[in-house]
């Protein structure tokens, strides 16, 4: 049977021009111009989708063969909940989907108003990027979650080049995306998979994913201006040996919305065994502000909540001028699994977590001891690290401790620091080498005074 490689059209409507639609084996046909465009299997040659129309993902959609799929400004792709559309760009293809403050790209339901997370499987980012997975004994290749890869191999990820180049994502909004196909095989609103610096991730929103909202899979790709708007599991989780440097981030959670596996603002592993596998997980990222389930200290919210941060299984990520408001436990290092965690901290240096304020935590930090290869250490040995005078850490009490003017209004949340506000005094010198190739500001976490970032191009739906 002969599968469609670029797209088909919907609907009987007259026909105002025509194009031809390549078929696979060279059959072409030439369907009628229409609002609504079906994409549907591979898409083997360069293809761009226009400004004001608007495009629906059916099955599996795999952008190959070294193809580039060019977004406009202002279009939407629609994911068919029926067929659980999902977009696949594989290794050695591009996407070069770049809106602006004014014409965002929006990927959305394909179920309008009735739109509910998990509607659809999401963009999936597969480079040629390092990684510390293994598929079929050979390492350094993996294969993608969530039942994306096929007998022709466009769910593996991996190589050799890190400065690999998947395209661009810019003023780009993802809703309603993601779904467990297995346990712990899931499809996020944005996954990553081992995708290299020559890509540009820039003021990207995902919104109620039903998994984690951004997942990096090994890679080294920098990020900046990410948003994460309530999902279900975790909002920023890196894996597998991600190496890149994410600045100025937001995730806000919905209190009643949690995951069964317990949810996070970052979950990192070097890997799911803990191993010491290389590369090793030691993402950066800067200026993040991650709300958390509890505005104050007497709500509870879902009781599936867990940690603003879950460093865990040998993973080095470094977090830095950072925000934390109303997780039940602020920082959690867990060395339960695999090569004890706190080994980064104590032998290797690699782990960093300096210049952040963690406000409204019943537990601030907690720390987990391995089983199996105890190190000695204990929650006051944590306590004394994250106490260090020069990380210029902080414990607050109360949310509203920190400044912001209103960062729990779900619909409209407000993050301008108020006068004398604690996330407007310095935290660590960018100076630091952990922050090399950072923008310098003056204020920790993802918003300073007058900056209106997260505006204009973003939805905070209810």
């Amino acid at each position: 049977m002969k599968r469609i490689i670029a797209l088909a059209l919907l609907g009987s409507l007259v026909i105002t021009s025509c194009r031809k639609i390549e078929m696979d084996g060279g059959t072409t046909v030439t369907p009628p111009t229409t609002e609504n465009t079906i994409l549907s299997g591979y898409i083997k040659s360069d293809l761009t989708l226009k400004t004001g129309k608007t495009y629906s993902l059916r099955g599996i959609v795999y952008v190959t063969d070294g193809a580039v799929l060019t977004i406009e400004p202002g279009t939407t792709i629609t994911g068919d909940k029926s067929s659980r559309g999902t977009l696949v760009i594989t290794r050695g293809s591009r996407i070069e989907a770049k809106g602006t403050v004014d014409k965002p790209i929006v990927f959305t339901s394909s179920e309008g108003t009735n739109a509910k997370p998990g509607d659809w499987g999401g963009v999936v980012l597969l480079g040629r990027a390092k990684t510390n997975a293994s598929f079929n004994g050979t390492a350094g290749l993996g294969e993608a979650e969530g039942g994306i890869n096929n007998g022709d191999g466009y769910g593996l990820y991996g190589g050799a080049d890190d400065n690999d180049n998947s395209g661009t994502l810019q003023f780009v909004r993802i809703e309603y995306a993601g779904y467990a196909f297995l346990p712990d095989k899931e499809l996020n609103g944005l996954s990553m998979y081992a995708i290299g610096r020559g890509t540009k991730i820039s003021y990207v929103q995902v919104i109620y994913a039903a998994d984690d909202s951004f997942e990096w899979f090994g890679g080294t790709v920098n990020c900046d201006h990410l948003i994460a708007y309530k999902g279900l599991d975790d909002e920023f989780d890196t894996d597998n040996g991600f190496s890149g440097k994410v600045q100025f981030g937001i995730g806000i959670r919905d209190s009643a919305i949690a995951d069964v596996s317990g949810s996070n603002g970052f979950e990192s592993d070097n890997d799911a065994s803990g191993s010491t596998l290389a590369p090793k997980t030691m993402a950066v990222f800067a200026n993040m502000t991650l709300v958390g389930p509890r505005q104050n200290l007497n709500n509870l919210g879902n009781a599936l909540f867990r940690n603003g941060a879950q460093i865990r299984r040998n993973s080095s990520q470094s977090v830095i001028n950072s925000v934390f408001l109303g997780w039940p436990t602020g920082l959690l290092i867990d060395a339960s699994t695999g090569r004890p965690t706190d080994l980064n901290i104590t032998t290797d240096n690699t782990l960093k977590w300096a210049g952040n304020i963690i406000a409204g935590s019943t537990t601030p930090l907690k720390y987990s001891a391995s089983g199996s290869a105890p190190t000695g250490w204990t929650i006051t040995d944590l306590t004394n690290w994250y106490n260090t005078p020069a990380f210029k850490n902080s414990t607050l009490t109360n949310t509203a401790d920190a400044g912001y003017t209103a960062p729990f209004n779900y619909t409209a949340p407000d993050f301008t620091p108020t006068s004398g506000a604690a996330v407007l005094n310095a935290g660590i010198d960018y100076s630091d080498p952990k922050l090399t190739g950072f923008t310098a500001v003056t204020y920790r976490g993802a918003v300073g005074a007058g900056d209106t970032w997260y505006k204009g191009w973003t939805r905070f739906p209810q």
